[in-house]
C-alpha cells in the first residue's frame, strides 16, 4: 500500500487503516461547480485484472461533504469514488464517476449507522457498487463504465472538502482476484 496524498495524522496494522482526515481536500472534476480538485488521501496498492474489494467504514463527520470509502483511479480524469458522504446533516451513500467530467449520485438513508460495509466489483469494462449495513446484505448503488485491461490504483479514500477534516476509520480492506468462471458467468448475465 502507498499514498497519494498522504495525511500527516494515521496508522495502519493489521488489515485496519485509521486516519485524520486532511481538512478543505476532495475530488472533483468541473462539472456544476467549474472547479477541480485531486487532493484527499487516498491509500491504495496497482491492482490488474477484474477484482472484488471491500472495506467497512466508521467515520466521524462534521461538517458538509464529509466523505470516505474506495477509490479506484487510472488518472486524474478517469475515477471513481464511493462511499459515504454527510450532506444535509445526513448519512448518503455516495457514488462519483470521473471521465473527464464528475457524476455525483446520493442514496440518503433514514438513520446514522455507526458502521458501513462497501463492496466494488470490477468485471469487464465496468464497475458494480454495493453497500451494506450488516456486512452480509448488500445493495447495489451503481453500475459505471471504467476502462478494462489496464491496471488501476484501489483502496481507501477521504476528503472533508468544506472542513478542518474528521476522523476515519477503515477495517477489514480487501481485494480479490476474480476467477475466469466469475468472469465467464457475468458475461453470460451481460451480453
Amino acid at each position: 500500500m502507498q499514498w497519494f496524498n498522504e495525511p500527516q495524522d494515521w496508522q495502519a496494522e493489521a488489515n485496519e487503516l485509521s486516519l485524520f482526515v486532511t481538512g478543505k481536500t476532495d475530488y472533483w472534476r468541473e462539472t456544476h461547480y467549474g472547479f477541480t480538485v485531486d487532493d484527499g488521501p487516498f491509500y491504495y496498492q496497482n491492482r490488474g485484472g477484474e477484482f472484488s474489494v471491500e472495506v467497512s467504514i466508521q467515520g466521524d463527520y462534521q461538517t458538509r461533504y464529509d466523505q470516505m470509502g474506495l477509490m479506484l483511479r487510472l488518472d486524474e480524469t478517469n475515477w471513481i469514488k464511493f462511499g459515504v458522504e454527510f450532506v444535509d446533516e445526513k448519512i448518503n451513500i455516495s457514488a462519483v464517476v470521473t471521465r473527464n467530467k464528475s457524476d455525483w449520485s446520493i442514496l440518503p438513508l433514514d438513520h446514522r449507522p455507526e458502521q458501513i460495509w462497501l463492496k466494488a466489483v470490477r468485471v469487464v469494462d465496468a464497475v458494480e457498487m454495493f453497500y451494506s449495513l450488516d456486512g452480509q446484505d448488500y445493495q447495489m448503488v451503481c453500475l459505471a463504465h471504467f476502462p478494462d485491461k489496464r491496471p488501476v490504483m484501489v483502496g481507501m479514500m477521504a476528503a472533508s472538502p468544506d472542513g478542518e477534516g474528521f476522523s476515519a476509520e477503515f477495517k477489514d480492506f480487501s481485494i480479490t482476484h476474480l476467477p475466469d468462471q466469475r468472469r465467464t458467468q457475468w458475461l453470460v448475465d451481460n451480453p
